[in-house]
């Protein structure tokens, strides 16, 4: 994989899956390695692009930093600028899934003139002072009561609502992030179990990590670039009223809810992702 010194000489790695305009994808969990992002569902042959998976650091193939207060997110922005400079890209498309919402908005805060189009994914924006309530995970699980394992779901929910669930019940409860619980959902939760990094995880959302969230909402209000913000209907966090009040905020935002998709649209059906991003962005090249 090639990689790139960061600002403090953490080297960080990324790969590229296609051909095409570069689309720069930040992974979430928070601090995921990003191969589970995959090919986002055959999104370069559908959009004519190349992906550029970046690990964060710490995760994947990149360095983990001397400093692990460099973890926290706002203090990865800058890993983020480097990468593009890295590419001498001018101007940077960028995808941001899950948690890395945060990341993505906190780069679109500091360099605004720096963003081409932002694809938000199922994703955060505590970076834009916008807080997804507990209740909403509630809300998500009633939506699948239909299914066969949903009396099973209901307790573990409350344990973890309480604080007391156990490894079992955490990973029983990762059927809600998927639309379906087949054999593909199945495979893509085991084969991400292994990618995390929980120090850095803890510390990604640390103390003063959003102290700027007020005056980066002031500049993503004016900002000037098409964003995509794209919510799954079953999707417990973000629900997709608040996912619609991420896109509001925006002067050039749109919004899209994927029918029977939940944190991970393009498993859920790909062809739905790929075809609404890739229009997307072919708007956004116009």
């Amino acid at each position: 994989m090639p990689t790139f010194p960061a600002p403090d000489g953490t080297r960080l790695a990324y790969r590229t899956v296609g051909e095409g305009d570069p689309l720069i994808c930040l992974p979430g969990g928070p601090m995921q390695a990003s191969a589970y992002l995959g090919d986002l569902g055959g999104l370069p042959a559908a959009a004519g692009r190349s992906l550029v998976l970046l690990d964060l650091r710490g995760t994947g193939e990149s360095e983990t930093p001397a400093d692990p207060s460099s973890y926290r997110v706002d203090r990865q922005v800058d890993d983020v600028e480097t990468l593009r400079a890295h590419l001498g890209l001018e101007r940077i498309d960028v995808l941001a899934h899950s948690a890395s919402g945060d990341l993505a908005l906190f780069y679109a805060g500091r360099y605004p003139q720096r963003i081409r189009s932002l694809v938000l994914v199922t994703a955060r924006a505590r970076a834009a002072e916008i807080e997804f309530p507990l209740e909403g995970r509630r809300e998500a699980l009633a939506l699948r009561s239909g299914e066969p394992w949903y009396d099973e779901a209901v307790p573990a929910f409350e344990r973890a609502m309480a604080g007391e669930a156990t490894e079992d019940d955490w990973r029983f409860l990762d059927r809600l992030t998927y639309g379906r619980w087949d054999a593909a959902a199945q495979a893509h939760a085991a084969s991400g179990e292994d990618g995390y990094n929980e120090e850095a995880a803890h510390a990604y959302p640390g103390p003063g990590a959003f102290d700027d969230a007020a005056a980066v909402r002031e500049v993503l209000t004016k900002l000037d670039a098409p964003v995509l913000v794209l919510a799954g209907e079953l999707d417990p966090s973000p629900r997709p009223d608040k996912a619609a009040e991420v896109a509001a905020l925006f002067p050039r935002g749109e919004f899209v809810v994927q029918p029977g998709a939940a944190h991970i649209p393009w498993l859920d059906d790909p062809e739905f992702f790929v075809r609404t991003v890739g229009e997307f962005l072919s708007r956004s090249d116009a």
